[in-house]
C-alpha cells in the first residue's frame, strides 16, 4: 500500500512542478490537484510561500519571484495572469480597448489598467504597480473570445470607425495569418455592421481588386 503524501512530500512535489514550467507562469491550486488533496496543497503552497520560493500573486494565485540586477523584481506578463484567472474560474477572457489595439500593434501606448471583458464575475486585481480589471460583458460581446476575431473586434472599437486607415488595414492583412483573416469573414455577424467593410479588406486575397 502506497504511503499517503505529507505536507512536505507535496510542497516538493509542487516545487518540481514550478521549476518545469516557464519562469513567467503564473499558478493555482487546481493546476496541481493531481499530487494531492485540496487541503494538503493548500499547505503546502502556504509553505512554499513562507520559505519564499512562491510569491503570492493576488488571491488564490502564485508565481516564482525572479530579480533582475537592474530592473529588480520581475513581475509576471499580463498574460499569464489573465491565462491562470481563466483557468482557475473557468471564465473566457477578452482583451479590451487599448490593450487589445497594443496587443495588435495598432497602438504604441500600454495601458495602465489592462481590461478585459469577461463571462465571469467583474474584479480589479493589483500587483506592483500594475492593475487588471475584469469588466463582466454581454454574450455578445463575449460571442468571439480567445479568438483573434474578437482580439480584431476590440482593437477597432477602441480606434473607432473615423480613425480606421487603409494603413491600418494593410497592417492587419500582413500581421493576420490567411486563417485568422479567413475566420473573420465567418465572425462577421460577430462585429458591429460598420466594421464589416473592415473586415472584407483584411480577409480579402492578395490578388483581389
Amino acid at each position: 500500500m502506497a504511503r499517503p503524501l505529507t505536507h512536505h512530500s507535496t510542497a516538493d512535489r509542487i516545487r518540481r512542478e514550478v521549476t518545469k514550467s516557464s519562469p513567467d507562469t503564473v499558478f493555482h491550486a487546481g493546476q496541481f490537484l493531481e499530487l494531492a488533496s485540496r487541503a494538503a496543497i493548500d499547505k503546502a503552497l502556504s509553505r512554499l510561500v513562507e520559505s519564499g520560493f512562491l510569491k503570492r500573486l493576488a488571491r488564490g494565485l502564485y508565481y516564482q519571484p525572479r530579480t533582475h540586477t537592474v530592473l529588480g523584481e520581475i513581475l509576471p506578463p499580463v498574460e499569464a495572469v489573465a491565462k491562470a484567472l481563466a483557468d482557475r474560474d473557468h471564465v473566457k477572457l477578452q482583451p479590451f480597448g487599448g490593450y487589445a489595439a497594443n496587443l495588435l500593434r495598432l497602438s504604441d501606448q500600454v495601458p495602465a489598467r489592462v481590461v478585459f471583458l469577461t463571462d465571469g464575475k467583474a474584479r480589479m486585481i493589483r500587483y506592483g504597480n500594475r492593475t487588471i480589471e475584469l469588466r463582466r460583458a454581454s454574450p455578445r460581446m463575449m460571442a468571439a473570445a480567445g479568438r483573434t476575431t474578437g482580439l480584431v473586434i476590440a482593437a477597432l472599437r477602441y480606434i473607432g470607425k473615423d480613425h480606421i486607415t487603409p494603413a491600418r488595414v494593410a497592417h492587419l492583412r500582413k500581421l493576420l495569418s490567411p486563417e485568422d483573416r479567413r475566420r473573420l469573414l465567418e465572425d462577421l455577424p460577430l462585429a458591429p455592421a460598420w466594421m464589416h467593410p473592415h473586415f472584407k479588406a483584411i480577409a480579402r486575397e492578395d490578388d483581389a481588386p
